[in-house]
């Protein structure tokens, strides 16, 4: 009996995916639950695995290939499975339990009846019975199914509704993810997100607790390995002189993401060098107070707390612009997207609610963030939903450079090499050696005014040659 497996609905109101790595060819033999391919959404890298057993007929789709939400991806010949003959229909009261009433639980693996299933006998009262919950337009369609598979589950069921007081409450599967591991009720919370979406954030506030580290599971990739090189040119039958790598994956993502930046944004960047002698001095002192076992404090959580006091001063540049509205929306989160460069390429996980975070939480969840990009482990809840974008280009700083704007947002502004420099002393114009660091602000001109720009960097700049007046304003 042939089974065709559709791509399911993984939910965040993800309609299509990218196929990034087949896992199985035509004439494999399939396990139950073995992975079969991965996609990439616009959030994460979902692996699939498959909901039968049996010997692979067909697969659908070639690596970098756009499956739509339903789509036919895999055919499977199930192992051992045989026709059965039509049977007579069972009366309304056993024919019910086959389909759960609103509330109850219903089986939404992804499954296609075969051509040779049977086809219910037509009843009065069984399709009463039979009529599925309630469903969001961003949760899948509900079917009652002949097996149940658990893998599959872990992919599409997050994304179903969960009854409460009558009506479903609407989740992605990373937040329902995220509420397993805190053991938190999705339905005694209120959902803040679009049509009363229950969002990640939502649940660590239900929980009033730290924000836990992501889980380190394979369903949640934000990086997948880059395809072979495919040589295609040669010198006299020798040399390799060409090799052609399909674009795909985490680098096919960043490849449409700044371009649709660069073609839609007026980027206008503006430079300015900062004197960190205070901050220097400040952070020694601290990293002097910790105690044993406590990591040190980087200079990244001054700078984040710096730019969220500047943002609150100049809120223009907290935001995202709906350009087919031609609306600009005002954020009053500081969700901070803190960019970070991996082996595939550079990603920008979320520091959510970094205002209301300590520099020690801070400099935690920046390392861990940090840590987990650069082994490819960033779960969904990572990414996405940043209001404003900090680029710390590290040791390999440069003097400055121009950041490109993270798209949908106005504002990035890029964080250059410390190093020391001779600089003139204003009050005997002497000359003194200080460390010093350019900031390079980048934003979207047709939403901020370059003066508006200018005192925005200025301001952060003179809370970090001034630490100690950002903490008296750090809330």
């Amino acid at each position: 009996m042939a089974f065709e497996f559709k791509l399911p609905d993984i939910g965040e109101g993800v309609v299509e995916g990218e196929i990034v790595k087949w896992h199985i060819k035509p004439g494999d033999a399939v396990a139950e639950d073995q992975p079969m391919v991965e996609v990439m959404t616009d959030k994460a890298t979902v692996v699939i695995p498959s909901p039968r057993a049996g010997t692979v007929r067909e697969t659908r789709g070639k690596e970098g290939a756009i499956a739509k939400v339903g789509e036919v991806l895999v055919v499977i010949d199930e192992a051992g499975a045989k026709a059965e003959a039509p049977k007579a229909a069972e009366p309304a009261s056993k024919a019910a339990p086959k389909a759960s009433p609103p509330g109850g639980e219903v089986d939404d693996s992804p499954q296609v009846p075969s051509k040779n299933a049977p086809k219910p006998t037509p009843s009065k009262e069984a399709p009463r019975a039979a009529s599925p919950a309630p469903v969001s337009r961003d949760a899948p369609t509900l079917r009652p199914a002949p097996a149940k598979s658990a893998a599959v589950r872990a992919v599409a069921a997050e994304a179903n509704a969960v009854e409460a007081n009558g009506r479903p409450v609407l989740a992605a599967p990373a937040t329902r993810r995220l509420a397993r591991e805190l053991n938190v009720d999705l339905r005694g919370i209120e959902g803040s997100g679009p049509g009363g979406r229950v969002t990640s954030e939502d649940v660590r506030q239900a929980l009033s607790a730290p924000e836990p580290e992501a889980a380190s599971s394979d369903d949640h990739r934000d990086t997948v390995a880059p395809p072979p090189p495919t040589p295609v040119a040669r010198q006299g039958g020798g040399e390799i002189l060409e090799e052609r790598i399909p674009v795909r994956g985490l680098r096919k993502r960043i490849f449409e993401n700044m371009a649709k930046s660069k073609s839609h944004a007026a980027h206008f960047t503006f430079v300015e060098e900062c004197d960190c002698t205070q901050l220097v001095a400040l952070r020694e002192r601290m990293n002097g107070q910790l105690r044993e076992g406590e990591a040190k404090l980087q200079y990244l959580p001054f700078i984040v707390k710096a730019v969220i006091a500047a943002l609150k001063q100049y809120p223009d540049l907290n935001g995202h612009i709906d350009e087919q509205a031609m609306e600009f929306s005002r954020r009053k989160d500081f969700h901070i997207g803190v960019a970070a460069s991996s082996e595939r390429g550079l990603i920008v996980p979320v520091v959510r609610n970094a205002d209301r975070r300590s520099l020690l939480d801070l400099s935690n969840e920046i390392k861990r963030l940090g840590d987990t990009a650069r082994a490819g482990r960033l779960g969904a809840e990572d990414l996405g939903g940043s209001t404003f974008t900090i680029t710390s280009l590290g040791k390999d700083g440069g003097i400055f450079a121009t950041p490109i704007i993270n798209h949908p947002e106005v504002a990035i502004m890029g964080v250059h090499k410390m190093n020391k420099r001779a600089m003139v002393n204003e009050e005997d114009d002497s000359i003194v050696v200080k460390p010093m660091m350019n900031l390079s602000l980048s934003f979207d001109h047709r939403m901020i005014d370059g003066h508006i720009g200018a005192a925005f960097t200025y301001t952060v700049i003179r809370l970090l040659q001034s630490p100690d007046r950002l903490l008296l304003e750090m809330s």
